[in-house]
């Protein structure tokens, strides 16, 4: 069989705009999501350095411009809601820690899904449950479809990804935990005025209270982020995790406990750890890994997002100048990615601990370091870091854009 015939796993950001470069250099793509459709909401991610040059080239950046999010940057608050330090969103040329252009994850996976339609095949309320490769393809077992014939299998499924257990082996010998675990839902709250900022509080024992402005009127994109040890807990349960929560963040300050009862009943309600994938190689036969599920760099980088659109862009057009030959795609992928995605899984200056100080003499430093942000000698150092959004030369491959 020709590598023709291609199977994405994961209906997020990689695999929609996978799916979009595939069909460019003349690929069959189905895409399996575990979701009943395509999902909506969640919190906002970044367009930045070269993520925002894929988005250009699929001729999707109006579009994207549209549905963005107005934040006029970060702006860290304490108990009593006075602000403490700002980085406006035009620092750093529009590439700091809050972007010139921010957009729901969802918004964006929508965008990506239609730009696909109708020439790619979607199995929702699905997923990958066996793969068995030989010299001429990979039969693939579904939970709830009948098996089928593939060239390549592709997952990009996320940090968690089932193609890479399949594939790869255990989720323990390749996602490095970072000692962190966050909280994101939506909250509708009018009462909340934000004016525009993405605030946020620190309490000590490594706590995190944050509300940022959503696309809607009213709507408030929450999180609650704390470090710890593992922790065990069953991910299908959402009571529990809520619970959890509660129970870090009882007696914390600013506007934790409006921000608690609204967790309460919030639909999108999502619980997980942070952690970093890293592998030596991100194929394996017919078997290639994408976005997180390869190359999770955690939030704390700003950079998923984009290594999502590149490593898409970059696996589909090495498969099309292949004329289908993986194995020799995938190394040229694993070539061009991998110094970029090296440079993006650098953590920031303090990494986990400098996001979440533990006490409070560690607050009051990063609350001086980011007051010192814009200022040198601290501005050239930062922009270093936020520079790694562009740090990769994009090859031309050819696969031209049609604007939708």
């Amino acid at each position: 069989m020709a590598s023709n015939e291609i199977l994405i796993c994961g209906a997020g950001v990689a695999g929609p705009a996978l799916a979009y470069w595939l069909r460019k250099g003349g690929f069959t793509v189905t895409i399996v999501e575990r979701a009943p459709a395509p999902r909506p909401g969640g919190q906002t991610v970044d367009l930045r350095g070269a993520g925002r040059t894929v988005i250009e080239r699929m001729g999707l950046m109006d579009r994207a411009r549209a549905e963005s999010v107005d934040q006029r940057g970060l702006a860290l608050v304490d108990n009593a809601g006075r602000t403490t330090a700002r980085v406006p969103a035009d620092s750093f040329g529009g590439e700091g820690i809050v972007s010139e252009i921010e957009i729901l994850r969802g918004d964006l996976a929508r965008l990506l899904y239609e730009t696909t339609l109708p020439d790619t095949e979607y199995l929702f309320d699905d997923t990958v449950t066996g793969i068995d490769q030989d010299a001429d393809g990979a039969t693939v077992t579904f939970e709830r479809a009948a098996p089928r014939r593939f060239g390549l299998v592709v997952g990009a499924d996320g940090p968690h990804s089932v193609v890479r257990t399949l594939a790869f082996g255990p989720e323990q010998e390749f996602v490095h935990p970072l000692g962190l675990y966050t909280a994101w839902f939506t909250a509708a709250d009018d009462d909340l005025d934000l004016d525009g900022w993405f605030l946020m509080h620190n309490a000590p024992g490594g706590l995190v209270v944050s509300a940022r402005p959503g696309r809607l009127p009213g709507e408030i994109k929450a999180g609650f982020s704390f470090r710890s040890p593992p922790i065990a807990y069953d991910r299908r349960d959402a009571a529990a995790q809520r619970e959890l929560v509660a129970q870090r963040f009882a007696g914390v300050g600013w506007e934790t406990p409006r921000l608690l009862r609204a967790m309460r009943t919030a639909p999108d309600f999502f619980l997980d750890s942070m952690g970093q994938v890293r592998l030596d190689r991100w194929s394996r036969g017919r078997v290639a890994l994408l976005g997180d599920a390869g190359y999770c760099a955690t939030p704390l980088t700003g950079l998923g997002t984009s290594l999502a659109l590149v490593g898409a862009y970059v696996l589909a057009g090495e498969l099309a100048a292949a004329g289908g030959d993986h194995r020799i795609a995938f190394r040229h992928y694993d070539e061009v990615m991998r110094p970029y995605v090296r440079q993006a899984q650098r953590l920031p200056p303090g990494g986990a601990s400098g996001f979440a100080p533990s006490g409070r003499l560690g607050i009051r430093l990063r609350d001086l370091s980011m007051r010192q942000m814009t200022r040198w000698p601290m501005r050239n150092l930062l922009a270093a870091q936020f520079a790694k959004a562009g740090d990769i030369a994009l090859p031309e491959y050819g696969l031209a854009a049609s604007v939708r």
